[in-house]
């Protein structure tokens, strides 16, 4: 919104008008509810404008109202969610790769494997269809999970809530190994205005915009620990059993990996905030936010904090892994399996 502002738009919002923040400068504000027809249409009657950043409703319902009636249209819709499932056949016989290639991206054709992530797929095509039928210039950004102050649902305050309430340990599914794309809320607010920028190079073109770097669930909760200065144990045991923990890795345990490389080669996108720093600006605004705003996030997670069966079942793993069965030669010890000879002719040896 600032950035339209400053680019000299005469800026509106169309909003449902819960979540009010304040705003630099002038900006008109249409409250109403964005996701049917009957209501975008009442609440933007034939209002015309020149660009529009469409990130909140029905995307196809917003398109279908605006054409004719915007000259450019940025979408902003989601990177993982509409993915094809991981044993969909066009993903080759190893099934879909741990990170995908933003050339390689196969969407969902089947609501049966996924419903929302079907209608994402389903409102990205219209979309774009849309666009190349002369309604507006149109441009669709997809954005990974989203991290930042203010993010709905932020799966962090699993974590800093456990943090701040001195939780000793944290239970982590599968060493805490899984990968998923993320992107800081301040960093991916630039993308569309990127696009507004230079609407013709955008012209027509579907984006993803993640973080470049790619880390581990174990080191963000490791980050977030040490910013908070904080001293936890991180527990280690299977998904299927490490419930309490499910509500921060949100989708599974699957890696939920992309990359981003055609909007920084076209339009020059890069990050201002690394991501230590997009973490501890959302570490830092989750400790400080109200109870209100606190609650909502929980209300969205649907994370008990039921620290009395985290306790047991904590108990009950150690005591169940305490005295595995042991190999009889031992532990495996890997040996290096080129020839290191101490004479000429000697064969490879196990080290």
């Amino acid at each position: 919104m600032h950035g339209l502002l400053e680019r000299g738009f005469d800026t509106t919002i169309f909003h449902a008008g819960t979540h009010e923040v304040s705003l630099r400068g002038e900006v008109r504000h249409i409250h109403g509810d964005p996701h049917f027809p009957e209501t975008i249409a009442q609440a933007l009657g034939n209002s015309e404008f020149d660009v529009v950043i469409a990130q909140y409703g029905r995307l196809q319902h917003i398109a279908g109202h605006l054409r004719g009636r915007a000259g450019q249209v940025v979408a902003i819709g989601g990177a993982m969610s509409p993915l094809a499932a991981p044993t969909d056949a066009r993903w080759g016989p190893l099934g879909r790769p741990a990170v995908v290639r933003e050339q390689d991206r196969h969407l969902l054709t089947n609501a049966a494997d996924g419903k929302l992530g079907f209608r994402i797929a389903q409102a990205a095509a219209a979309f774009l269809q849309a666009g190349a039928d002369g309604g507006f210039g149109a441009t669709y950004i997809a954005y990974p999970a989203l991290y930042g102050p203010r993010q709905p649902g932020s799966p962090e305050w699993s974590i800093v809530r456990r943090l701040r309430d001195r939780r000793p340990r944290i239970i982590v599914p599968d060493g805490g190994m899984r990968i998923e794309s993320r992107a800081f809320t301040r960093n991916v607010a630039l993308a569309p205005l990127l696009a507004v920028d230079k609407p013709t190079q955008a012209r027509g073109q579907s984006y993803v915009v993640t973080d470049r770097e790619l880390y581990t669930v174990r080191q963000r909760i490791e980050f977030i620990a040490r910013h908070l200065g904080a001293d936890v144990d991180l527990v280690d045991m299977p998904y299927r059993l490490a419930s309490p923990s499910h509500a921060f890795y949100r989708q599974g345990p699957a890696h939920r990996a992309t990359c981003g490389e055609l909007i920084r080669d076209e339009l020059g996108y890069t990050e201002t905030f690394d991501t230590a720093a997009g973490l501890a600006q959302t570490a830092d605004w989750l400790i400080a936010a109200s109870p209100a705003e606190t609650g909502e996030i929980e209300s969205q997670l649907a994370d008990p904090f039921d620290y009395g069966f985290e306790d047991a079942l904590i108990t009950w793993w150690q005591e169940a892994t305490a005295s595995p069965p042991q190999p009889g030669d031992g532990p495996y010890r890997y040996s290096h399996v080129y020839r290191h000879p101490d004479r000429a002719g000697e064969e490879w040896r196990r080290t």
